[in-house]
Order: structure tokens, then C-alpha cells, then sequence
């Protein structure tokens, strides 16, 4: 799993960084990618990165303010004319599908594939046998929502020098045993927890949308491997964050250490902020909180790490 960002500035898009959005891609686990949030310009994004609409899953939409989804309309359209025609889940807060549904209705745009709207006001909203998504209500001017995403975990490999001896052999038995099931052999029963190793930890990947410092946002990023979190400001301008419902750096980097998360990737930047000298403010504020911080950056990749790979 890695993530891919495609906007990182807040409010307004400006000449370095475009506004909200990024990918989770997840080639591997699903041969396809999710997207969080749907800013202006982001189809444009795409089409400067190694991401493909074809391959686009699932959008998760954290609140209804226009640097989060104006680009909704010309991105569902123009998924028809990059190969798309598999169905679409788009989940967001209530007001989310008529918002789509008109701007799609009055610009006369027509879509070839199916596309599922899902409104939500937090909870279990996805689940299948790899992931699991939940989301909360965060606190913002508008309901804003995080999101969690875990991988569910996988079995452990076989062991296949005491396949052999219990006289195994490759084949659909393999599979059976893979899944955690016993099977019947001529010497008798082999159950699976014996001849399996140690289940693979799934991963945990926490995006929250706009928001001031609160319990949902530590709740959501419980333990996360990867917790995405907004800066818009300087911890100087405190007082401005909480009046905008916004977090400075250092407040995302609490959050990230009372949650106990692994890593911090601070974004959503405030456009007063143009340069990587002034970023990299940002950045030294919440690393003397949580040392294990990064500034997202544009078409950059962050591979999600598993435990053993820290």
C-alpha cells in the first residue's frame, strides 16, 4: 500500500501546491486504488501521475467544502473516456450525491459505468475479507469526517517441510489450509493452525478531513501505522486554527503521539506558507513532538510500511 498526494495546499490552490486530494494505491492487495477527497484540478493531478481512473475503486469524500470536491464532476466524466466502465463506490456526508448527481444532470455528462453514492454519518461504512473502512465525525464549520482504513490480517505461510512429512502435496488442499481450514489426508486430519505460521499483521491507515484538535481524531488513528493529518498553520497562529476549525502542526503531531501512531504525514498547508523553508517550519514544530513526522509532497510516494519493515 502506498499513498500518492495530489494536493496538498488549503483553501485555495495556489502556483506550488494544488488543493486536496490523494491516493491510496493498492496495487498489490487489490489491483486498483482509492481516492480521498476530490479538490479542483485533481483529474489534471492524475494525469501527471502513474495513476490510472480505470483502475479508480472507490472515493471517500471528507466534507462538503469546495477545496475537497470541486474536481468530482470532471473526474466521474472523464473516467468514461480513460477506459472506466467498472463500477464506482463514492461515499461522503449527506448532500454528497445531489451535489454530484446535479452537476452531473445540468452539464449534460454522461458516464458509462455504474456509480454508487453512499452517504454516511460515520461508523463501519466498508467492509470485505481484505478491508475494513470506519469513519467519525471530526470537529469542523461543517461535518467533517476521518477515515480509517485496516487491512485485515493474512495467514501465515505454509510450512512446507511439514507438509511433506504428513504427506501434503501441492495442490487445492493447500488452498484449504491456506484459509484455515482442516483437511482429511490417509494418515488422518491436519489442522490448519499447525502447519501455518504466524498470520501477517494487516496495516492500518488513518486520513482525517479538516479539523481541530478532538477525542475522534485520536480514536480514528488508534495504533495507525499512517496517520494523515491537516497543518494548516503555525502553532503561532493558534488562535487562528481553532477560530477556522483548523489544527496547527504541533496540535496534528499530539494527536499522532496520543494516538500512539507509527508515522505523521502533516498536509493541507495554508498558502501563506509558499516555499520549503517555510514548510520546513512546519515540519521542526511537530518532530519535537512526534519525531516520526513527513510534509507530504506532490507526486510523491510514501510507502505504508509493515512492522517488520520499520
Amino acid at each position: 500500500m502506498e499513498l500518492y498526494f495530489m494536493g496538498t495546499n488549503a483553501g485555495v490552490p495556489s502556483l506550488q501546491r494544488n488543493v486536496t486530494s490523494l491516493a491510496l494505491r493498492m496495487l498489490e492487495e487489490r489491483r486498483s486504488f482509492w481516492l480521498f477527497d476530490c479538490g479542483e484540478g485533481t483529474q489534471h493531478q492524475v494525469l501527471r501521475s502513474p495513476l490510472k481512473l480505470s483502475k479508480l475503486e472507490k472515493i471517500f469524500i471528507t466534507h462538503l467544502h469546495g477545496d475537497h470536491l470541486f474536481g468530482l464532476p470532471g473526474l466521474l466524466s472523464s473516467r468514461s473516456y480513460q477506459g472506466g466502465d467498472t463500477p464506482l463506490v463514492l461515499y461522503g456526508p449527506k448532500g454528497l450525491e445531489q451535489y454530484v448527481r446535479m452537476s452531473l444532470g445540468i452539464s449534460e455528462s454522461h458516464i458509462n459505468y455504474e456509480l454508487i453514492v453512499k452517504e454516511h454519518s460515520g461508523g463501519l461504512i466498508f467492509e470485505d475479507e481484505t478491508f475494513r473502512v470506519e469513519s467519525a465525525l471530526l470537529e469542523h464549520r461543517i461535518d467533517s469526517y476521518g477515515y480509517r482504513v485496516t487491512e485485515l490480517d493474512k495467514p501465515g505461510r505454509l510450512d512446507f517441510e511439514a507438509l511433506t512429512k504428513l504427506g501434503v502435496k501441492p495442490g487445492p488442499l493447500y488452498g484449504k489450509l491456506k484459509r484455515g481450514e482442516s483437511i482429511e489426508t490417509g494418515s488422518g486430519t491436519v489442522h490448519a493452525k499447525d502447519v501455518l505460521g504466524v498470520p501477517k499483521k494487516g496495516r492500518i491507515i488513518t486520513i482525517l478531513g479538516d479539523t481541530r484538535p478532538c477525542s475522534a481524531a485520536i480514536q480514528l488513528a488508534k495504533d495507525a501505522d499512517l496517520l494523515v493529518h491537516e497543518a494548516t498553520f503555525l502553532h503561532e497562529l493558534a488562535e487562528t486554527a481553532y477560530n477556522y476549525h483548523h489544527s496547527t502542526a504541533v496540535q496534528a503531531a499530539q494527536t499522532a503521539s496520543a494516538a500512539h501512531a507509527k508515522e505523521l504525514v502533516l498536509t493541507h498547508f495554508s498558502s501563506r506558507y509558499k516555499d520549503d523553508e517555510q514548510l520546513g517550519l512546519l515540519l521542526d514544530e511537530a518532530r519535537v513532538i512526534f519525531p516520526n513526522t513527513r510534509l507530504a509532497k506532490e507526486h510523491e510516494l510514501v510507502v505504508v510500511a509493515r512492522d517488520e519493515q520499520l
